[in-house]
């Protein structure tokens, strides 16, 4: 697999609102890598030094490159594409319109308004990537904490910035878990439940996360838990 790509950077072509794609030269031999159009001018200047890092994107009948400039918005484009429906058209132009920290920083406070200014996503897919996407910014806390740029050098430019803070604990708003009575909890579960079968979650999966739930805890704090069960198994 392609990682990354230093060359000279030979076009640049715009190929949607939200989609540029590049010829990088490597070693005599041309690259052609799609970057989303919002960052696509800090790939470099036409017939200078050029670096990405890159996603190589396997298909039965391609193997497409997809790169970015910083680190941060290709590990972005990863967790984007573990979310159930979103393939590598929609994950390039949620990252044409946000950047990582404002990405992160819309699903962690269930901004769900944000992600529907990328094209193609409407409010109820938005809805769902938050809740989707939420457990996997909070197990990759690296990602998303600092602006586009600094953590995303290339080797030999010095080392990228690692955020040393954790993400914020499974409480929302960093409260304590809340005690509840026996129905109060069988409640919760049932939200939890409907929320799953709403995501397209099977019966099984749905029992399977359900019987790891921790006893206590609010409703959105219990559905995270089980969306992080859940992404874990599959």
């Amino acid at each position: 697999m392609i990682g990354s790509l230093r060359g000279t950077l030979l076009e640049r072509v715009l190929r949607s609102d939200h989609q540029t794609e590049l010829l990088v030269e490597v070693g005599g031999v041309g690259y052609r890598v799609f970057v989303p159009a919002g960052v696509a001018g800090r790939a470099g200047e036409l017939g200078g030094p050029s670096f990405l890092w890159v996603h190589t994107h396997v298909r039965e009948d391609a193997l497409v490159l997809y790169g970015f400039p910083s680190r941060e918005e290709r590990d972005c484009f990863e967790l984007l594409l573990g979310a159930r429906g979103v393939g590598p058209a929609v994950a390039v132009a949620v990252l044409s319109v946000l950047t990582p920290a404002s990405l992160r920083r819309a699903v962690l406070g269930g901004e769900a308004d944000a992600l529907t200014l990328a094209p193609g996503i409407g409010n109820k897919t938005a809805a769902r990537l938050v809740l989707e996407l939420a457990p996997r910014f909070e197990a990759a806390p690296w990602v998303g904490t600092s602006e586009a740029g600094a953590a995303g050098r290339a080797p030999g430019e010095g080392e990228p910035v690692v955020a040393s803070g954790t993400a914020r604990d499974g409480a929302i708003g960093g409260g304590a878990p809340h005690e509840a009575s026996a129905a109060d909890r069988a409640v919760r579960r049932e939200e939890v439940r409907a929320a799953l079968t709403s995501l397209g979650y099977g019966a099984d999966e749905v029992r399977a996360a359900l019987a790891r739930l921790p006893l206590e805890g609010l409703a959105e704090d219990l559905l995270r838990h089980a969306l992080r069960e859940l992404a874990g198994s599959r």
